[in-house]
């Protein structure tokens, strides 16, 4: 008989992600992994009959997997001025964004108090993106998982060969171990060929990830141009050279030539992508994180939801900054996705769990930490605990998901992490007893 104390974590509605979902069901929390998944009354009765001592902790409403932020800036968290209206597009955007971002920001506190918010509202797990050292600490700081993405832009071609790809390099060295860490070269516009090339070498040789903007602009989407030579054969310099010169490659396809894309990449935004561009990312194992309320303030046209989900594409889901989206909920992302894709003729019935599946193990798989010792995203035996609850009332399965996707902001109730509790509400705490 163990001695070991275990967690049984029960709720009115579990759902595992990658088993369906369970009415009353459980899940078993040795330290930081998960021991059992089920019906509560068959982990209970396992449980006694392994003599394993339990603390019970059940709560009426949905428990979930940890959220997975899959695109965020985490220290652009004191820039919520500049979504405080909405924009003509990318360009207009960055001329609201730019004076506040040059006013100096103590960017290291202002990433602390966003991850704080991303632990408040049931997310486990972030891709964020680093601009400036001293917001490198703050996923490993919160505890979090993901990967701290140290950000490469504005580099051409002769400044990238003498001293930029030193600098980035070391950048990337500098950066804390843990959880994880990766480049992201900016986007195709703002980085001539030769760093679009070179990036990728220097993130494999590593062992590390890629997370590239793409399709936000206007500018990348493909259109139609005169039959003549590959742009490959030009000598052109960079994607806005190519532009210049007339051709309307689109930007999918451009970093896809440079070696860019892959299933150690993943891409945020995807606004401007046609069925092409839709089948590269596909083809190359490349996760998409969709983005939308950010994509309304700067004024960008809505994502293809529905074409993603019809087409099978793999998909997860991203606050990006308050510097544009209202929150960093990411409950509110998946309400809003919830309306563009029925807007765009998506009907299924299995909208709210696919979408609430990008959420979670999406997000997990587009940063590759749903594999190994440490795996999140889903709710399994030997998985992390990394567990959200949510404060929604349950009925059927069906119309409690839907209901969960369409709650929005303000309904995370409790946010474990490695088998830690590390958020409550109030309501939570006083009906089950377990406070942060």
């Amino acid at each position: 008989m163990t001695t070991f104390p275990v967690t049984l974590y029960s709720a009115a509605l579990v759902l595992p992600v990658t088993a369906p979902p369970i009415l009353d069901g459980a899940i078993a929390v040795r330290g930081e992994k998960i021991l059992h998944v089920g019906e509560r009354a068959w982990v209970e009765r396992s449980l006694a009959e392994r003599g394993v001592p339990v603390n019970h902790v059940h709560w009426d409403g949905v428990l979930t997997p940890g959220l997975v932020n899959a695109h965020t800036h985490l220290q652009y968290t004191g820039m919520a001025e500049v979504a405080q209206r909405t924009y003509q597009g990318f360009e207009d955007w960055i001329t609201g964004f730019n004076p506040v971002y040059q006013r100096g920001h103590d960017w290291g506190a202002d990433a602390a108090a966003g991850a704080a918010m991303l632990v408040a509202t049931g997310t486990t797990a972030a891709a964020d993106i680093v601009t400036d050292p001293e917001a490198a600490h703050a996923l490993h700081d919160a505890g979090l998982r993901g990967i701290a993405y140290w950000e490469v832009m504005d580099w051409t071609n002769a400044d990238w060969s003498a001293h930029g790809r030193a600098e980035v390099e070391a950048a990337l060295d500098s950066l804390p171990d843990r959880p994880g860490t990766g480049l992201s070269p900016h986007a195709p516009y703002s980085l001539e060929i030769v760093p679009l090339l070179e990036i990728p070498d220097i993130v494999r040789e590593r062992g590390r990830r890629i997370h590239i903007h793409l399709g936000e602009s206007g500018i990348e989407r493909e259109f139609a141009h005169e039959p003549r030579e590959p742009w490959q054969t030009q000598g052109l310099g960079g994607f806005v050279e190519l532009r210049q010169a007339g051709f309307g490659t689109s930007a999918t396809d451009y970093v896809d030539h440079l070696g860019v894309l892959g299933p150690d990449c993943h891409v945020a935004h995807g606004v401007y992508m046609s069925e092409r561009d839709r089948a590269i990312l596909r083809a190359r194992g490349t996760t998409v994180a969709l983005c939308p309320r950010s994509n309304h303030i700067i004024g960008l046209d809505n994502p293809p939801v529905a074409a993603y989900l019809r087409e099978g594409s793999p998909i997860a889901v991203g606050t990006d900054s308050l510097s544009s989206s209202p929150s960093l909920d990411l409950m509110g992302e998946v309400k809003e996705l919830m309306r563009i894709a029925r807007a765009q003729g998506y009907s299924g019935d299995d909208l709210a769990e696919r979408l609430l599946t990008a959420a979670t193990l999406g997000g997990a798989h587009a940063m590759g930490i749903d594999e190994g010792p440490h795996r999140t995203g889903y709710l399994a035996v030997g998985a992390r605990a990394d567990l959200a609850f949510f404060d929604v009332p349950v009925t059927t399965i069906t119309e409690t998901l839907t209901t969960l996707a369409e709650a929005g902001d303000g309904h995370a109730a409790a946010t474990i992490m490695g088998g830690r509790v590390r958020h409550t509400s109030a309501r939570f705490a006083e009906q089950t007893g377990a406070a942060a």
